[in-house]
C-alpha cells in the first residue's frame, strides 16, 4: 500500500463524513471524474482536520469556498485566538505519479484574487460577482472588531516550480506563505490522520463537578526535586470530560507516554474498563480505577465561575503519561453516545481520580533533562500494563526520526508504540499487511 493510497483512503473516508445533501461528496463508484472531483475537495478537508484540528465535517465545509467564481481561494480559515486568516489555494492530482511529480503553474497561482477581495471588492476584473462563500467570507472578516490585529497568510497545497521565495510572495499579493508539497503532505497530514497526532492544542479546559465535593474539590501539593519544584493537582473529573478530551487530541495527547491505544480484545484491563462503565449505575468506578496522570505547563483551577456546583480546570499543552488506555476506552464510550446511544448518562455520573503534574523546573535546565524527568515518572507510574523495553525506547529520537524517514521516502508504516496505528486500522486508511 502506498502513500498516495492512504492518501486515497482518507479522502473517501472524509467524503463519506458529508451529509447525503451534499450530494457533489457522494457520487456513484462508476463516475470517476466526479469521484476526482470530490476527492479534491475532501483534500482541503484533509489539510483543516490534521493542521487546524476541526473535527466535524460541517465545520470545515463552512471553510471552503472551492467552485466557480471563487477569485482562486479553495478555502479560507480564521483564527480568533491567534489571530491569523489563512487562504487556501488546492492542486490535487488523481494519479499517483502527477501527485508526487506535476507542479502547479504560476498563471494558477495568480488567479488568486486575494488583494482585491481583501480591499472590499466583490467582483472579478471582469465584473462577474464572486460566490457566495468568498462574500460570506468578507461578511465574517468585516464584523471582526480588531480585525487591524490579524495577520493573513497564504497556503498552497500543491508542488512548486522552483522558483525564488521573492517571486512567490509577489504572486501572492506580497503575503507570507507555506508550501505543502507531496512531501509534507504525507509527514504532516497523512501520517498524523493514520497514527491519531494530528491535533494542534494550546490550552485546555476540563469542567468539574463539586455538587458531592464536601470538603473542596483538589488538592495542592508541591514536591522538591533534582532539577527543581513539580507541583502536584489531585481532584476527581467527570468521564465524559476525559472522554472527549481523548475523543479529540488521540495519540496527541501521549507523546510521552510508553504505548498509544492497546485494543479492547476481550477479557483486557480496557475491556474492564469499558464494563465498569457499561454495566454499572453507580460510581465504583471511582474505586477500581488507579487513574490517570497528566503532564502539564500551567495550571489553573478555578470555582467561581458564575455556575452552581461547578468549577473548571485548565491545563496548558497536556500530555497523559500514565491512564492512556483508561481515557481512550472512555473516548470510545464517548464516540458511540455522539452516535444516538444513551451512554452520555453514564458518563457524566462516573468520575475518575486525576493527577496533574505542572513543572516549575530550573530555567536553566536542558530539554534532554526534562525528557529524562519525564521518562522516569513514566515509567514509574505505567504498571498496569508490563512496559517492556521495546516500550521504554518508543520515544527515542533516533527511532521517530527513523519512523519519519521510512514513511517519506519507502511508504513503510513502523510501529514504534503499541498500537499507534490503532485508529489507522479502525477506520481503514491502511490495512495491516
Amino acid at each position: 500500500m502506498s502513500n498516495y493510497s492512504i492518501l486515497l483512503n482518507i479522502l473517501d473516508k472524509i467524503r463519506s463524513e458529508a451529509p447525503a445533501s451534499l450530494t457533489s461528496y457522494l457520487p456513484a463508484s462508476n463516475e470517476i471524474e466526479k469521484i476526482n472531483q470530490a476527492r479534491a475537495k475532501a483534500y482541503i478537508h484533509l489539510f483543516l482536520k490534521a493542521n487546524l484540528g476541526l473535527l466535524e465535517f460541517a465545520q470545515r465545509e463552512s471553510f471552503v469556498t472551492d467552485g466557480t467564481y471563487d477569485g482562486g481561494i479553495d478555502a479560507y480559515y480564521i483564527d480568533d485566538k491567534t489571530k491569523i486568516i489563512l487562504f487556501i489555494q488546492s492542486k490535487f492530482r488523481t494519479t499517483e505519479d502527477n501527485f508526487e511529480n506535476k507542479e502547479i503553474s504560476v498563471e494558477e497561482i495568480l488567479k488568486m484574487d486575494i488583494d482585491r477581495i481583501l480591499k472590499g471588492e466583490t467582483t472579478h476584473e471582469n465584473g462577474v460577482p464572486y460566490n457566495s462563500k468568498i462574500l460570506g467570507m468578507q461578511n465574517k472578516m468585516q464584523n471582526i472588531s480588531d480585525i487591524a490585529r490579524y495577520r493573513y497568510e497564504v497556503i498552497l497545497l500543491a508542488n512548486l516550480p522552483k522558483i525564488s521565495n521573492s517571486k512567490i510572495q509577489f504572486l501572492t499579493s506580497g503575503l507570507p506563505f507555506q508550501i505543502f508539497d507531496f512531501k509534507r503532505t504525507f509527514s504532516e497530514l497523512v501520517f498524523p490522520i493514520v497514527s491519531g497526532t494530528y491535533y494542534n492544542y494550546g490550552d485546555l479546559c476540563i469542567n468539574v463537578n463539586l455538587s458531592n465535593k464536601s470538603l473542596g474539590a483538589h488538592i495542592n501539593y508541591t514536591v522538591e526535586t533534582g532539577l527543581g519544584n513539580c507541583d502536584i493537582t489531585v481532584l476527581f473529573v467527570p468521564l465524559n470530560e476525559i472522554g472527549k478530551l481523548m475523543y479529540e487530541y488521540k495519540n496527541s495527547i501521549l507523546k510521552y507516554n510508553p504505548r498509544s491505544y492497546l485494543t479492547l480484545k476481550e477479557g483486557s484491563i480496557n475491556d474492564e474498563i469499558r464494563q465498569t462503565i457499561l454495566k454499572k449505575d453507580t460510581n465504583e468506578f471511582a474505586l477500581f480505577n488507579n487513574g490517570i496522570t497528566i503532564l502539564s505547563d500551567e495550571t489553573f483551577f478555578n470555582q467561581r465561575i458564575g455556575q452552581k456546583d461547578k468549577a473548571q480546570l485548565s491545563i496548558k499543552n497536556p500530555q497523559i503519561i500514565n491512564g492512556g488506555q483508561t481515557a481512550y476506552t472512555m473516548s470510545l464510550v464517548y464516540e458511540e453516545s455522539l452516535t444516538g446511544l444513551n451512554l452520555m448518562e453514564k458518563l457524566e455520573n462516573k468520575e475518575v481520580l486525576v493527577k496533574i503534574i505542572t513543572f516549575s523546573l530550573a530555567k536553566s535546565l536542558t530539554d534532554i533533562d526534562r525528557l529524562e524527568l519525564i521518562e522516569s515518572i513514566s515509567s514509574a507510574t505505567n504498571k498496569q500494563n508490563p512496559v517492556n523495553n521495546s516500550d521504554r525506547s518508543s520515544n527515542n529520537p533516533l527511532l521517530i526520526a527513523s519512523q519519519k524517514s521510512l514513511f517519506i521516502d519507502f511508504g513503510f508504516l513502523l510501529e514504534r508504540k503499541r498500537g499507534e496505528f490503532f485508529d489507522g486500522l479502525r477506520y481503514g486508511y491502511i490495512d495491516r499487511s
